[in-house]
């Protein structure tokens, strides 16, 4: 794992977490969970990454599903974030769907040990955490969902099937967090670039100018 992506102090991506204690332990459960997996992942493996003695976690968070709740929380709500403003952007569909592909990917590649955590550990867990966190998906699904549908109404994309559309661009978008690779030849921008033009070309339309 790459330490400086988690790192708290900068706001990336846990700035919101408070009092320091808790965001330290937020990032050390990050760093468990993507390493060793959700159930291998003790709390005791965490409070130790955090350098603190296990009764001091549950001062902050009841249990370790509470931990990958917050993590899946704050990480499906800036993804949602991310999405919606590419979609009530201005501009042609075919703009907002490259700035959508571009800075989903980004924040997939740049935070991408977060990201493995936030996309892959979802069956981990308790039910109704579940539920939220799977509505919150469906905004996202239904953000893309509409700048695929204006393009198709525009004239702008060729798309046949646009859920079948929209499941294939944010599945090939969120995959990048498991291969992406900081010692790697291209950087987030590069890798956000990249998947903007193959989507582009994926649903009839020609990669956008770059400067």
């Amino acid at each position: 794992m790459d330490n400086a992506e988690e790192t708290a102090a900068g706001g990336q991506p846990w700035s919101q977490v408070t009092p320091d204690a808790a965001r330290r332990l937020l990032v050390a459960a990050v760093e468990a969970f993507a390493e060793r997996g959700y159930h291998a992942t003790t709390t005791r493996d965490i409070a130790g990454r955090a350098g603190m003695s296990p009764a001091a976690l549950y001062i902050h968070y009841k249990t370790k599903e509470e931990l990958l709740h917050r993590i899946s929380r704050i990480g499906h709500d800036k993804a949602l974030e991310i999405l919606e403003t590419a979609a009530s952007a201005p501009g042609t569909a075919a703009e907002r769907l490259d700035e959508a592909v571009r800075s989903f990917v980004r924040w997939h590649a740049a935070h991408h040990t977060t990201a493995r955590v936030v996309q892959y550990e979802l069956d981990a867990l308790a039910s109704e955490h579940r539920s939220e966190i799977v509505a919150l998906r469906r905004q996202s699904d239904a953000a893309v969902r509409r700048i695929l549908a204006d393009g198709v109404a525009q004239g702008e994309f060729d798309v046949p099937d646009v859920p079948g559309t929209t499941l294939a661009v944010l599945s090939l978008c969120i995959d990048v967090a498991r291969w992406f690779n900081v010692a790697g030849r291209r950087t987030p921008d590069e890798v956000g670039t990249l998947y903007a033009d193959l989507v582009l070309r994926m649903v009839g339309s020609g990669p956008r100018p770059r400067a």
